[in-house]
């Protein structure tokens, strides 16, 4: 640590901040509940996750894991159609394994949560009222029963490590829950469908594709106006809204 040149602003906004600095992240957040669940949901998991060293709220450390990330958002993702399987693999090990004890939010909670962002949106004019309407009816279909799993619960492409074709680490499990299943491959296939069918040969069952897109349009709906209130770029979940159908 004495050699270090420089600290990273890796995110940073009015509810919490990530900093790098050499190889050690430092995660502050006001809310330590969030931080209780990741500390808790990184010592369940099956799978490769950072290293914790230390905590002192409300900051906690962890290790950098090695590898790159799968990708960025909007941008093609370099990486190999044999480690996006291996991503797979590696997230049916997570739903596999003993759910965590806490419960994740429900479908009538997510469905209001949804309505209230359609409605914002609509009404501040951030997008127009037939593109939100039309994507509301297709997130329609991910509003089912499922069955619970160890869901990660924001499994963005940025938060899956891999190295030589093989997962590295998973960051970022503050949002880890016992949740739907078809939710996480969502998340990470969101923007990237041409990865799609790599992922789902490493999950190793069927899935079924029209929820997949539906959580697509639920959750670029839920988080468009986060964004926007957050001084973050809407584009990418704008742009996987407009290409529904």
């Amino acid at each position: 640590m004495a050699d270090v040149e420089k600290v990273e602003v890796v995110v940073a906004h009015n509810e919490r901040a990530t900093l790098r600095v050499g190889d050690v992240f430092l995660k502050i957040d006001a809310d330590q509940t969030r931080i209780d669940v990741e500390v808790e949901a990184i010592a369940l998991a099956p799978i490769p996750t950072p290293e914790v060293l230390w905590r002192k709220p409300p900051v906690l450390a962890l290790a950098a894991v090695p590898g790159t990330a799968l990708g960025r958002l909007g941008e093609p993702s370099t990486a190999s159609p044999a480690a996006w399987t291996a991503a797979g693999a590696a997230i049916r090990m997570l739903h596999d394994a003993p759910l965590p004890p806490w419960p994740g939010p429900g479908i009538d909670e997510i469905a209001s949560h949804l309505d209230g962002e359609c409605e914002w949106l609509v009404t501040s004019g951030v997008l127009p009222a037939d593109l939100v309407k039309r994507n509301r009816q297709v997130a329609e279909a991910a509003l089912r029963a499922w069955k619970p799993v160890f869901a990660h619960g924001d499994l963005q492409i940025t938060h899956v490590f891999v190295d030589d074709d093989e997962v590295t680490g998973v960051i970022d499990w503050s949002e880890a829950c016992q949740g739907d299943a078809l939710y996480d491959l969502a998340s990470l296939t969101l923007g990237h469908e041409e990865h799609l069918g790599d992922l789902v040969a490493g999950y190793g069952t069927d899935v079924d594709l029209d929820v997949i897109r539906a959580w697509w349009s639920l959750r670029s709906l839920r988080v468009a106006r986060w964004l926007v209130e957050h001084g973050f770029d809407p584009s990418p979940e704008v742009a996987i809204l407009s290409s529904q159908p």
